[in-house]
């Protein structure tokens, strides 16, 4: 009798793995930044991470986002703390610093190295990256706005990551680059975005985010 069992269990066992759908982890991806990625003067749930984790998944992804933003931080604190940041061992990572270098009128040179040094580590540990942009405005004058835009392109195509140029191109696309109408979109203070305005970045990165979830699987 125990064999007619063991011959019963073996073949269930059989059949639920046939029409069992394959699990698998969920990808894991860290977003490295300044207090856009943390999420300055929001609730936990309305911030860059929780918002872009819950698009992906909404959008089919198995991913889980771990939020390695740090308020008021530079691309050479960023630098500083990339290998602790990938200590951890994430498929892939979202870059999204430059507002405090250009708030401060940091050289665009200095801050191309020290995004050039976390795309190193990337490199070096195998992570897929994503690179968001920043647009200096118009009142550092054009040649500084050239040069600093010009960063962003430049690392990507150098380290074959994903770019996304513009981490207000959310906000830009819904108010045709008005800058008086993209307060409605902002906090008070103008330059972080309110829980709407992170809506409008996500969906605006979503579909390059979803193409990094992809690369990390490989």
């Amino acid at each position: 009798m125990r064999k007619v069992w063991a011959g019963i269990g073996v073949s269930i066992s059989v059949t639920l793995a046939a029409v069992s759908p394959a699990w698998s982890d969920p990808v894991r991806i860290t977003a490295l930044g300044d207090s856009l990625v943390q999420g300055y003067g929001l609730h936990q749930e309305d911030g860059f991470v929780p918002q872009l984790e819950a698009w992906l998944q909404e959008n089919g992804a198995e991913v889980e986002i771990a939020n390695a933003g740090v308020s008021g931080d530079t691309s050479a604190g960023g630098a500083a703390r990339i290998d602790w940041t990938l200590a951890d061992d994430p498929d892939g990572l979202i870059v999204l610093l430059g507002g405090n270098d250009l708030l401060r009128g940091l050289s665009a040179s200095e801050m191309k190295s020290n995004l050039s040094k976390i795309l190193d580590a990337a490199q070096e540990n195998g992570v897929e990256v994503l690179l968001i942009g920043m647009k200096a405005p118009n009142n550092y004058g054009p040649d500084y706005r050239a040069a600093f835009d010009a960063v962003y392109p430049a690392l990507a195509k150098e380290y074959g990551a994903l770019l996304h140029p513009d981490a207000f191109a959310g906000i830009s696309k819904e108010v045709g680059g008005d800058p008086a109408e993209a307060q409605q979109f902002m906090q008070d203070d103008d330059i972080h975005p309110n829980p709407e305005g992170v809506r409008l970045n996500v969906a605006a990165l979503g579909p390059l985010a979803l193409e990094l979830v992809e690369r990390a699987k490989d």
